[in-house]
């Protein structure tokens, strides 16, 4: 019996693939705990539409990314924290406060844990950091962080 798989099952396949099955563990099992459908010719239709819909929203998203690259890339972002006379801040800047200040400076919301930051920033200074924008985006944003008195 062919079904279409709602969700990933281990060993029978992926979310959305048209599998062939026992006609006992489909009935009891996959269809009956809502895991798959029978594969008529309506549901496949159903698939399809689905599908299509799917690849044009990641083509958006994607392309959506990219103009988020070029605006990001343009220009560094720059950080104000309190700094000692020699450079070294008191603390240091996270990926939280780099995800906020793109927020604030280009509008642009960031995920910080999609923030890849070699090391912590401790000092007055610049620093790239890589930001994941998309599964085939990715973004290097220069931070300048400036110092700050008292």
């Amino acid at each position: 019996m062919e079904v279409i798989l709602l969700q990933d099952i281990k060993g029978t396949g992926k979310k959305g693939d048209i599998v062939d099955v026992s006609t006992g563990y489909a009935q009891n099992f996959l269809i009956k705990k809502g895991m798959a459908q029978q594969a008529t010719n309506a549901a496949r239709g159903e698939l399809k539409a689905k599908q299509r819909a799917q690849a044009i929203a990641e083509k958006e998203a994607k392309e959506l990314a990219e103009k988020n690259k070029q605006r990001l890339e343009e220009e560094p972002i720059e950080i104000k924290e309190k700094a000692a006379e020699d450079g070294r801040l008191f603390g240091s800047v996270t990926t939280m406060k780099i995800a906020d200040e793109i927020k604030k400076q280009r509008g642009i919301k960031v995920d910080k844990r999609k923030i890849e930051q070699a090391m912590p920033m401790r000092a007055v200074g610049t620093q790239t950091v890589r930001i994941k924008l998309h599964k085939d985006v990715e973004a290097k944003v220069t931070v300048r962080v400036l110092g700050v008195e008292k």
